[in-house]
């Protein structure tokens, strides 16, 4: 409605131009950004056929400016241009007009047609400033297959380096599957065991020095029995690891049992 309203307004006052809007688009948008809103009318009026160009361009097909919603998406996005301009960023006006343009035409076929799952991605291919054919979507999807590979990446080295770690305590990663308890609630304890002796500065250097699990002063501040610590020295140890150490990741993975041990505590 409010795209609506805005085009009848600005069809009306098509007919009341002043020789403001001859002036470059740069000059002209600031002195509407200075205040001037009689001048913003006029120009967003005047620049129609330009809004009507780059998103007939983007749609690959005519776009009727008194029918077309993508018009309406345009003409607003060319308002919101106006605003956010700054003739410091090294672009023109137009150039940065159509930029935000070909967004907002993007976010509206993407809700329009449910994030892209009924359209071909060629649907979505623009030119940019050095009028090569891009497409923000297959771009977008790179970069999560990027950030992906590079997480699978980072993992598998925080693992190696993790293994560095343990083989000081005659432990390889590998142990830790047969280490791990296979109850839930015994996994939790001794996670929770694990997180208290690695936030324990004067445990922790008992156990990098030594290259042992302090049994002895763990018993003085957990109720549990001497065995169940001796069974699990290696499972403990490696939480520890993790909590103390640089493993985001493996941090990560232990972050929902942690967070569900932090609600039973607050209860």
């Amino acid at each position: 409605m409010l795209l609506v309203l805005l085009k009848r307004f600005l069809g009306r006052n098509t007919s009341h131009r002043s020789k403001d809007v001859s002036l470059p688009p740069e000059e002209a948008v600031a002195r509407i950004q200075a205040g001037d809103t009689r001048l913003r009318n006029e120009f967003i009026a005047d620049y129609q056929p330009f809004v009507a160009k780059v998103t007939s361009r983007f749609c690959k097909k005519y776009i009727d400016p008194s029918r077309d919603d993508e018009f309406s998406v345009g003409l607003a996005a060319f308002n919101e241009a106006i605003t956010q301009f700054s003739p410091t960023a090294g672009k023109s006006f137009l150039g940065f007009a159509e930029t935000v343009i070909r967004r907002r035409l993007i976010d509206h076929v993407r809700k329009e047609m449910k994030f892209t799952r009924h359209i071909p991605y060629s649907s979505f291919d623009v030119e940019d400033d050095e009028d090569n054919m891009i497409n923000p979507v297959e771009i977008h999807q790179a970069i999560e297959e990027y950030e992906k590979e590079q997480g699978v990446q980072e993992r598998s080295a925080e693992i190696m380096e993790l293994n560095e770690s343990l083989r000081q305590f005659d432990i390889q990663f590998s142990d830790l599957v047969d280490a791990s308890p296979k109850h839930a609630d015994s996994r939790q304890m001794l996670l929770a065991i694990g997180r208290q002796l690695s936030e324990d500065q004067e445990l922790m250097r008992l156990l990098i020095t030594k290259k042992m699990l302090p049994i002895k002063e763990l018993l003085l501040q957990v109720e549990i029995s001497r065995k169940t610590l001796e069974r699990n020295r290696k499972y403990l140890i490696a939480i520890a690891l993790i909590h103390s150490g640089p493993y985001p990741h493996l941090k990560e993975y232990l972050l929902p049992a942690t967070r569900k041990l932090e609600r039973c505590e607050e209860e």
